[in-house]
């Protein structure tokens, strides 16, 4: 008996060496596991977030430091002023403010504007036209095209074709100062970033109008819907996350425009056209006030934030609802 309950306390070990033997080749092996999929994932987030990091963030933060300095961008003497800028922009830069309610009038306008035509284009080439490829080509093309080049052909098609135009058909139209008064200044940037960003906009309705299932039009067209019932009652509910995402891009790209403001009229007449983002550009590159630029740049950004930020909860609120 005694050989025997030696024999079998030699085979429990044995198996318990085994199976500690198992249990540690297996953690083993789930760590080397876990070690490569750290470093694959290293290796292809490393250089993204390394590169966001020397271009995002600390130009970011050290933007915001400079907001509360009177660094003047080119030498090495940087005070500490605290909220000097930001008191001087609220109480004495008149431009700034001016600017402000201009960018928001605009933004107002080429939204509306940029998903409406979009929207429209995106219904005519979702048609069964035997022209719709050439079609979407031609709508987007403007969109692939730089908005510094944009904005310097339609300053010529404003200043000498429109003149042209108006000198050989009379159209009061074309015979008015497009870039040289105020008022139809405003409205030659409004059609140069429409015409330019609309073609982007098609692109995303037409991928979810190519979603809404079909069974459903044709099923309510049985029942007697016009085509504007259809729009209203199946066509927009279906495709509301798609006008979500429009105007959160047509409302950031709005806000921020600035290459179709340089180039067409570069905030003239007497500034009476510059948009805040040429208007921050100029205080801190062409007026060398850094500090005072950053501080407008910072305000900026907290309102186009909210704003945004806004819009995308009202939007997903009412895609929930439809």
């Amino acid at each position: 008996m005694n050989n025997e309950s030696k024999l079998d306390t030699v085979k429990g070990a044995a198996l318990t060496n085994q199976k500690s033997t198992k249990v540690s080749h297996s953690v083993s092996f789930l760590n080397k596991k876990k070690w490569k999929e750290a470093g694959l994932f290293t290796l292809f987030v490393g250089p993204v977030l390394l590169a966001f990091i020397l271009i995002v963030l600390i130009p970011f933060f050290t933007g915001i430091y400079y907001a509360f300095t009177d660094w003047n961008g080119v030498t090495g003497s940087v005070k500490w002023v605290g909220l000097d800028n930001f008191k001087y922009l609220f109480t004495e830069d008149k431009q700034f403010q001016t600017s402000f309610i201009l960018t928001t009038k605009y933004t107002v306008v080429a939204i509306i504007l940029t998903n409406l035509i979009g929207f429209g284009l995106a219904l005519l080439v979702a048609q069964k036209l035997k022209t719709k490829n050439v079609l979407r080509t031609v709508f987007f093309m403007p969109n692939l095209i730089g908005g510094l080049i944009l904005g310097f052909i339609w300053q010529f098609i404003f200043v000498k074709g429109f003149a042209s135009i108006g000198q050989l058909t009379g159209i009061s139209v074309f015979e008015l100062a497009w870039l040289g008064d105020s008022k139809t200044a405003f409205w030659g940037i409004v059609i140069v970033s429409v015409w330019q960003g609309a073609g982007y906009i098609m692109i995303i309705y037409i991928a979810a109008l190519q979603n809404v299932p079909q069974e459903l039009i044709e099923a309510a067209r049985i029942d007697g819907a016009n085509r504007f019932q259809v729009l209203r009652h199946i066509t927009m509910p279906l495709v509301a996350p798609a006008v979500t995402i429009c105007l959160f891009l047509t409302t950031a790209s709005s806000f921020k425009v600035f290459d179709a403001n340089l180039s067409l009229t570069n905030g003239g007449p007497f500034k009476s056209t510059e948009m805040l983002a040429l208007n921050i550009y100029t205080e801190a590159f062409v007026n060398n006030r850094y500090g005072i630029g950053e501080a407008k740049a910072l305000i900026f950004f907290i309102v186009v934030a909210a704003i945004t930020v806004l819009q995308v909860t009202i939007s997903k609120k009412k895609e929930v609802e439809s």
